[in-house]
């Protein structure tokens, strides 16, 4: 019970750490946005997208298109919002809180399988920008996936991609869903300090997390996933993950908005493949940082071949999705999934 009691403490103080980088993404996000087409009068429609976490490199070019200017440069008026999960995310796209997610592609498989029609209109990456790490004390029996067994494994959110991701490592080497225990601790503080504490004994998370982990030498890479070498060797193929998805119906009624949101993010895209880390973290939110541009920096070019420069669903990245979803995935399994409706390239290839 003492155990318990102090690690809902941890928990609580983790919380209100990450609440308070969040806010501080979404004030970013209000700030630029304040400078766009509602102060100046303009015509833009307003588009409000939900991100998986804004300070997430893997979703770092929700934030720098707001950077850059490429939005307001449309025409249009984005509020970036934040959620620290993609299934978060996706929740606030589905209720119609929001008009766009951006997030993980593999959400648009798992939705069609629940009847909901969403479609990522233009793709962020080609591996997953993943990495597992394992604590210092639980490294020298956690050597690779096949060790997860009984153990306490951290992920953003519970239904999340790390979770999808998770389950899929345990379940191609070996081990069953139901004999380890993932656990939602979020990313940033709250999964460094359940990673310190012993809450979890390892864990799926992203950059700038990873660096920092690193940094304070408080962990070790176990997979690393933010190559497109690193994705064929964990997961044998490309593996689409960051994109902009959103619920097709929205798509179809507003294709001039929808290429006006492709044009300024492929137009990002292309700016970070001739961009180095260093120049594009001094586009970001200074809070971004949290204390050391170095290490920032750092994350991001650690992070960077992952992301595509032409916003195309890369070839065969589709079918590895759905492989990986399938093979612990019970709904997904027994379901038939039409990939062509969970992507469309109609944007993108106009965007060219």
């Amino acid at each position: 019970m003492r155990n318990t009691a102090r690690y809902a403490s941890l928990a609580a103080a983790g919380l209100l750490a990450l609440s308070s980088l969040t806010a501080c993404a979404n004030d970013a996000a209000s700030s630029t946005t304040d400078t766009g087409s509602d102060s100046g009068g303009g015509k833009g429609e307003t588009v409000k997208i939900m991100v998986g976490g804004l300070d997430k490199v893997i979703y770092l070019p929700a934030m720098l298109t707001q950077r850059l200017g490429y939005f307001k440069a449309e025409g249009l008026n984005v509020q970036l919002l934040s959620e620290p999960a993609g299934v978060q995310a996706e929740t606030a796209l589905v209720s119609g809180q929001v008009q766009g997610a951006v997030g993980f592609y593999d959400h648009t498989l798992d939705l069609q399988t629940k009847g909901k029609s969403v479609e990522s209109v233009v793709q962020f990456s080609h591996a997953p920008g993943e990495v597992e790490v394992v604590s210092n004390k639980a490294a020298g029996d956690l050597t690779s996936p096949k060790d997860f067994k009984g153990r306490k494994l951290g992920v953003t959110g519970l239904g999340s991609s790390t979770d999808f991701l998770t389950k899929y490592l345990a379940v191609k080497n070996g081990v069953q869903v139901n004999e380890f225990s993932p656990v939602a601790v979020g990313a940033g503080p709250t999964f460094i300090a359940a990673l310190q504490k012993g809450a979890i004994d390892g864990g799926m998370t992203t950059d700038p997390t990873v660096a920092t982990i690193l940094d304070k030498k408080v962990g070790k890479v176990l997979i690393d996933m933010r190559t497109p070498e690193g994705s064929q060797k964990a997961l044998g193929g490309p593996y689409p993950s960051s994109s902009l998805y959103m619920q097709t119906d929205w798509v179809n009624g507003h294709k001039d908005t929808v290429q006006k949101l492709v044009n300024a993010f492929v137009k990002t895209l292309k700016w970070m493949s001739t961009h180095s880390a260093d120049e594009i973290a001094a586009k970001m939110p200074a809070d971004y940082s949290q204390g050391s541009k170095t290490l920032y920096a750092q994350a991001i070019k650690s992070t960077l071949p992952m992301f595509t420069d032409d916003g195309v669903m890369p070839q065969g990245g589709p079918e590895t999705v759905e492989k990986v979803l399938k093979s612990f995935n019970p709904n997904i399994k027994n379901a038939k999934v039409d990939l062509s409706k969970t992507y469309t390239t109609e944007f993108v290839d106009a965007a060219k």
